[in-house]
């Protein structure tokens, strides 16, 4: 049972740390569209992957008003090195204590090969510039994600 915000519904606030020694708050993007995505882990292929094609849109996002926001439960340190690495130029932020996953219903029970383990259910969520959730993607499949979530930002008026 998840408890991602629906759509229609005010996104929960946050005010966590991100890379290069900044804070990021909900209240502070108001005004803007948000692309709020969540992954797993820093530099895995799959994450690694989405942050290359969510960057690759960056301009595509700002021409639709759209700041993109990254999220997991790695640290500030860790977001650093990652966005070094890949040339990333969108904030990643830091929920090392797992409020932020937790309040977005998106630190879920998971399971690989018959092990049990808490992790980040690949999500995304549309916010718009009141700081309503307008639109979901769970367990997202990284392949042609960030181009339909351009089309939904552009679309959203």
């Amino acid at each position: 049972m998840s408890n991602i915000p629906a759509a229609g519904t005010k996104a929960p606030e946050f005010d966590l740390p991100t890379d290069g020694g900044g804070k990021l708050s909900l209240k502070a993007l108001k005004g803007k569209k948000v692309v709020l995505y969540f992954y797993p882990k820093d530099d895995t292929s799959g994450c690694t992957r989405e942050a290359i094609d969510f960057n690759g849109l960056k301009a595509e996002f700002e021409t639709a008003g759209a700041v993109v926001v990254g999220v997991s439960p790695d640290t500030p340190a860790s977001h650093d090195k990652f966005k070094k690495k890949h040339a990333l130029d969108f904030p990643l932020i830091a929920d090392v204590e797992k409020t932020m996953l937790e309040a977005y219903g998106v630190w879920v029970e998971k399971s690989m090969y018959g092990r049990k383990y808490m992790g980040v259910e690949r999500t995304t969520l549309l916010i718009d510039a009141e700081g309503k959730v307008a639109r979901v993607w769970n367990k997202v499949k990284v392949p042609g994600h960030t181009q339909e979530v351009l089309t939904a930002a552009l679309a959203l008026s």
